[in-house]
């Protein structure tokens, strides 16, 4: 079973990547970009063939290991 793990910087957490992308696409000339965050996508490849199952370890390891929760929000999609 597959899983993706959407991982973001929480609301009102500096996100010096995102600012970073924002720059360089302004400098690009590409013209009303209020606001990047950037993030990551992580995907698995799960023995569990339960998608409640896979969805609630998928969870776990995200907050265990694939996100920093004290800064990240994270969303799980089971596939």
């Amino acid at each position: 079973m597959k899983a993706r793990v959407y991982v973001m910087p929480k609301a009102g957490v500096l996100d010096p990547q995102g600012k970073a992308i924002g720059h360089a696409l302004e400098g690009l000339g590409f013209a009303g970009v209020n606001d990047v965050r950037a993030g990551k996508v992580i995907e698995l490849d799960l023995a569990e063939t339960d998608p409640a199952k896979a969805k609630s370890a998928a969870e776990d390891m995200a907050r265990k290991l694939l996100a920093n929760t004290v800064i990240e929000s994270f969303r799980v999609e089971i596939a």
